[in-house]
C-alpha cells in the first residue's frame, strides 16, 4: 500500500494541473491581456480639380453626398478644347494625305506628261541639228552671212541643253520622291498625330471624375468660376483605407507585431468595436504627441502605429477619437506556435 502512494499521488497532481490548465485555457481574457491604445482616425482626403484651365460648366454633388470611383463629378466648358482637337484631326488628316502621295510616286499621267516634253524637244533639236549642217556646207563657199550661221549654232546648244533637261525630269518622274523626303512627310504625320491626341487629353481633361468611393467634403467652387491648372474645385474623402494613428511606449514593442488583430472603440459604439489589424510601427522614436490620450508623462518616447480597420458602415470619421485594444498574449502564442512546428 505504501508503495502505491507516491505514484496515486503523482497521478492526483496531474490531474489536478491538467484541470487548472484547461481551466486557464477557457477563461474569458481580462484586461491585463490586452494592450491599450488611445489615437485618432486617420481618413485619406484628396483635393480633386482639372489638369486644364477654364469655365466650370456644372458640378454634380453637393457636399455629404456619396460618389463612387469612376462616376462624373465636374465639367468644364470644353467648345474651346473641342475646336483645338477638331484642328488637330484636320492637320493630322493633311499630313496623312501628303505621305500617302509621296509613298505612291507621281501618276502615270504625269510620267507620261514627261516623255512627252523630251519628244517635242527632241523634235526641236532635230530640226536644228538639220539647218545646222545646211547652213554650215553655205558657210564654207561664203553664200550665208556669218552671223546667221552663229545665230543657228546657238539655237541648237540650247535645244540639247532643254532636251537633257526633259530626260531628267522623266528620270525624276520615275523614280518618284526622295527617300528623305518621304521621311520628313511620315515624321510630319506623327507630329500630327501627337498633336492630336494631346488636344484629345486635354478635351478628357474637362471633365472631373472621382479617384475612388468616398464622399465629398468640400465643395469650394461653383458652377461658372474660372479656374487654373490643378486649383482646387472639390474635397473628397476615401472610404478606404481608414487609419488609426496611435502610439505605443517602448516597453510594449515587443508585444506587437505587423498584421497582429485589433479591436477599435469609440465613445458611441462601445460594446460593438471595430476589427481591424496592426498595418505599420514606425522606425522611429518621437516624442508623445500633444494630442495622445495617456495616463503617461508626455515626454516619454514613444513610436508611432498605425491600425489599418475596417469601416463598413461608415462609422469612423476623420479625427474622432478611439481606443485600441491588442491582444497582449497573441505574440505569445504566435512565438510558442511557431517553436512547436
Amino acid at each position: 500500500m505504501k508503495r502505491k502512494l507516491p505514484g496515486l499521488l503523482v497521478l492526483i497532481a496531474f490531474l489536478i494541473g491538467g484541470a487548472y490548465y484547461w481551466n486557464w485555457q477557457r477563461r474569458e481574457p481580462t484586461t491585463k491581456d490586452f494592450l491599450t491604445l488611445y489615437g485618432n482616425v486617420d481618413i485619406r482626403k484628396v483635393d480633386l480639380g482639372f489638369r486644364v484651365g477654364g469655365k466650370i460648366s456644372a458640378i454634380a454633388f453637393e457636399e455629404g453626398d456619396r460618389v463612387q470611383s469612376g462616376q462624373i463629378i465636374a465639367h468644364l466648358e470644353n467648345t474651346p478644347f473641342q475646336d483645338e482637337l477638331n484642328l488637330a484631326l484636320a492637320q493630322q488628316e493633311q499630313a496623312a494625305a501628303n505621305l500617302a502621295k509621296m509613298e505612291a510616286g507621281n501618276r502615270p499621267q504625269e510620267i507620261a506628261q514627261a516623255e512627252a516634253l523630251v519628244r517635242e524637244r527632241q523634235a526641236t533639236a532635230s530640226n536644228l541639228e538639220i539647218e545646222y549642217q545646211r547652213l554650215k556646207s553655205l558657210l564654207k563657199i561664203n553664200a550665208i552671212a556669218r552671223e546667221l550661221f552663229d545665230n543657228v549654232d546657238a539655237g541648237l546648244s540650247e535645244a540639247k541643253a532643254r532636251l537633257a533637261t526633259a530626260k531628267e525630269g522623266v528620270k525624276l518622274a520615275r523614280e518618284g520622291f526622295r527617300t528623305e523626303d518621304i521621311d520628313a512627310a511620315r515624321a510630319a504625320l506623327h507630329a500630327a498625330e501627337a498633336r492630336s491626341a494631346s488636344a484629345r487629353t486635354r478635351l478628357d481633361d474637362t471633365v472631373c471624375k472621382a479617384p475612388d468611393n468616398g464622399i465629398i467634403l468640400t465643395r469650394v467652387e461653383e458652377p461658372g468660376a474660372i479656374v487654373g491648372i490643378g486649383q482646387t474645385v472639390l474635397t473628397l474623402s476615401l472610404d478606404t483605407p481608414v487609419w488609426i494613428r496611435a502610439y505605443i511606449e517602448e516597453p510594449d514593442l515587443g508585444r506587437i507585431h505587423p498584421g497582429m488583430a485589433a479591436q477599435v472603440f469609440t465613445d458611441s459604439r462601445q460594446q460593438q468595436p471595430f476589427s481591424g489589424h496592426v498595418g505599420y510601427i514606425s522606425p522611429e522614436a518621437e516624442f508623445t504627441p500633444k494630442t495622445v490620450q495617456t495616463k503617461e508623462l508626455r515626454t516619454r518616447l514613444v513610436y508611432q502605429v498605425r491600425i489599418i480597420a475596417d469601416n463598413p458602415d461608415h462609422g469612423l470619421r476623420q479625427g474622432m477619437p478611439v481606443t485600441v485594444k491588442l491582444r497582449a498574449d497573441e505574440q505569445q502564442n504566435s512565438s510558442a506556435s511557431n517553436h512547436g512546428q
